[in-house]
């Protein structure tokens, strides 16, 4: 795209308040410029490159029409605000995006006044916005505007439809602004999707469009003149669009659009009338996922976060893996696939994660065996259950930190009823990059005191796919399996299914004076540092747990007798994990043996890569091994 003039006006901004400053003719250059800067960033510094060049024109102009921060926007998904960091105060800072010690990857409101609510998750922006509206108006501050941009996918979670009950019951004056893309992470599924592609190919929108938005948009209305401009346009559009049941305007929202999301000026003037509006209103955005990047565009699931790449052609950069041992991901879609074929009662569930917890893997070879539910944890976890209840055997993949969001029908659901379902929990502890609100830090915690639950974290691949073979085996209620993001440790991993003992751990080490007990990958961390300590003479036995839940008591009643000091160690927060469990039985039992805890402490741990949170944590294997010699110095 040709710039209108020689100078960069990126250059010459830093916060909104520059950017207003700008001519509207001006805008467009501005976008080039900013798309260039984000792909530019990006292609060097990995993160969410598709869903943040989708939204640079709608980024621009509500910038330049609303007053932020004294105005409010809150982003649904977080990860579409990177044009929106870069225009408030974090253009010299961009280059840290999701580094350790940098900015975040997504809106947050201690880094930055004009983050207005934090957004890691999706589909919690329109909650929100409605609270901030209803505050504010409660306290006279009825003077503020307040947005909503939610999309990629956003409008398809449960939360955001119970907000759409509640604000199109009310006379709240907000903007929600759907930045419609058609797609999410992956290829975006269910009725709202269907119900979105209907209007944008309306009969009856395609007749009127023209009409409508010339409508909106003349300038030569005077200020008296725009309410009932706009007015006439609502009326139009639910007298030929409502028509046709437009969902939005049945719920209480005055509708307007769909419109063209990378028309800059027209969004700017759209915006300007909708500002003068009152209530609840709605604005349907059409924007392309990757603009700009003509090979994101044609690719975007894998350009939602493609790592590093080419800026010119987008060539994704591959990392050269020859030698490292497979993911654990990949792991999970290859044995699923595999224990599939052997029984045909096994299917797969996930909300809105395909590609990234592999199981595309068994969706390519049985696609009606593989549900892909959206962005709707609740009900993947009832949908599971609904399925166990009646004979299948539902293997629901959900990442630690999305799991959250179905906890009462884990609860309710699930465990009470005893149901066989398998929660694969991809993503359990620290993730790297995308920091606080990904870390799969507290699933350990929340699922330890549910009844009937099985607890199980594999230490290697072959492990992972021992224990899911031994989940279809158990029908005593539901069996959780948790597992790290990236890469094992194995680089023979298929052996052939082996079931294995429930609740019974197994010994690694067995040494003197100091007992380590490990959960999941980290003790294979613990065998590298015990492997080096051993040359200094120190000896310690270590321990694969396996189960948190049932614990291995029988084993632990034998520790007590023979060792002085106990070291527990886990990828999850240290209150009510593995740590909790060997507290509470060392209290219960009323034994004096001296226990050591290397966990997540009682804070939420921001972002970085992994290399440098394990050990800012303490478990990277040095400090494992520090940790070990500091507690024989003390026997």
């Amino acid at each position: 795209m040709e710039t209108t003039t020689n100078k960069r006006l990126l250059d010459t901004i830093e916060y909104p308040s520059d950017l207003k400053k700008l001519k509207e003719e001006e805008l467009p250059q501005l976008c080039q410029e900013l798309r260039d800067f984000i792909i530019e960033q990006t292609a060097k510094n990995p993160g969410h490159l598709g869903a943040s060049l989708g939204v640079v024109e709608l980024t621009v102009a509500m910038h330049y029409v609303f007053d932020t921060p004294h105005d409010q926007i809150v982003w649904d998904v977080g990860h579409q605000a990177y044009a929106h960091k870069i225009l408030t105060g974090r253009k010299d800072r961009f280059n840290t995006n999701r580094k350790y010690k940098g900015i975040s990857g997504f809106p947050k409101m201690t880094e930055s006044e004009y983050d207005a609510f934090g957004a890691g998750h999706a589909s919690i922006s329109l909650s929100a916005l409605l609270g901030m509206t209803v505050a504010d108006r409660m306290q006279g501050n009825d003077k503020k505007a307040h947005v909503a941009l939610i999309g990629d996918g956003a409008m398809g979670g449960g939360i955001a439809f119970e907000a759409l009950n509640h604000i199109g019951g009310t006379d709240e004056d907000l903007l929600v602004i759907l930045n419609d893309n058609h797609i999410a992470i992956d290829e975006r599924t269910g009725g709202m999707n269907r119900y979105l592609l209907d209007i944008t190919t309306s009969h009856h929108y395609n007749r009127f469009k023209n009409t409508l938005w010339k409508l909106l948009t003349l300038k030569r209305y005077k200020p008296n003149f725009i309410t009932r401009g706009i007015s006439s346009l609502a009326s139009l559009i639910k007298g030929n669009i409502a028509r046709e049941s437009n969902l939005f305007e049945h719920l209480g929202f005055r509708y307007f659009g769909p419109t063209d999301g990378h028309d800059v000026q027209m969004l700017v003037n759209i915006l300007q009338k909708l500002k003068q509006l009152k209530g609840p209103k709605i604005f349907h955005v059409i924007t392309k996922k990757g603009k700009g990047l003509p090979i994101a565009e044609q690719n975007q699931v894998k350009f939602h976060a493609p790592g590093c790449f080419d800026p010119h052609t987008g060539e994704i950069i591959e990392v050269h893996e020859e030698g490292k041992p497979i993911k654990f991901q990949d792991v999970f879609g290859k044995t699923l696939l595999e224990i599939a074929e052997q029984n045909p009662k096994v299917v797969g569930v996930t909300p809105a994660m395909l590609t990234g917890c592999s199981m595309t893997i068994m969706r390519d070879q049985m696609p009606d065996r593989v549900f892909d539910v959206g962005i709707a944890e609740q009900h993947a976890v009832t949908f599971s259950a609904g399925m166990a209840r009646n004979g299948m055997i539902p293997f629901c993949n959900i990442y630690s930190s999305f799991l959250q969001r179905g906890y009462d029908q884990i609860i309710h659901d699930v465990a009470l009823q005893k149901l066989p379902v398998i929660f694969c929990i991809d993503r359990a502890g620290i993730v790297g990059e995308d920091g606080a609100t990904h870390h799969g830090a507290f699933d350990l915690a929340y699922l330890r005191p549910i009844p009937n639950m099985v607890i199980a974290s594999p230490i290697n691949e072959t492990e992972l796919r021992n224990m899911m073979f031994t989940a279809t085996q158990y029908q005593d209620g539901p069996f959780a399996i948790r597992y790290p993001r990236g890469h094992g440790s194995q680089q023979e991993w298929r052996t052939p299914l082996q079931t294995l003992e429930i609740g019974k751990a197994e010994w690694l080490y067995k040494g003197e004076k100091v007992v380590i007990l490990s959960l999941g990958p980290l003790g294979v961390v613990a065998m590298n540092a015990i492997k080096e300590l051993k040359k200094e003479g120190i000896n310690p036995s270590l321990i694969n747990v396996r189960f948190l839940k049932p614990f291995d008591e029988t084993l632990f009643d034998e520790l007590l007798q023979t060792y002085s000091t106990i070291i527990t160690i886990e990828d999850g927060v240290k209150k009510g994990g593995l740590n909790s469990t060997v507290s509470e039985l060392i209290a219960a039992k009323n034994s004096h043996v001296r226990l050591f805890s290397i966990a997540i402490p009682d804070t939420f741990v921001e972002h970085g890569d992994l290399s440098s949170l394990h050990h800012e944590l303490g478990y990277d294997q040095e400090s494992i091994a520090q940790t070990i010699k500091a507690c024989y110095d003390h026997n």
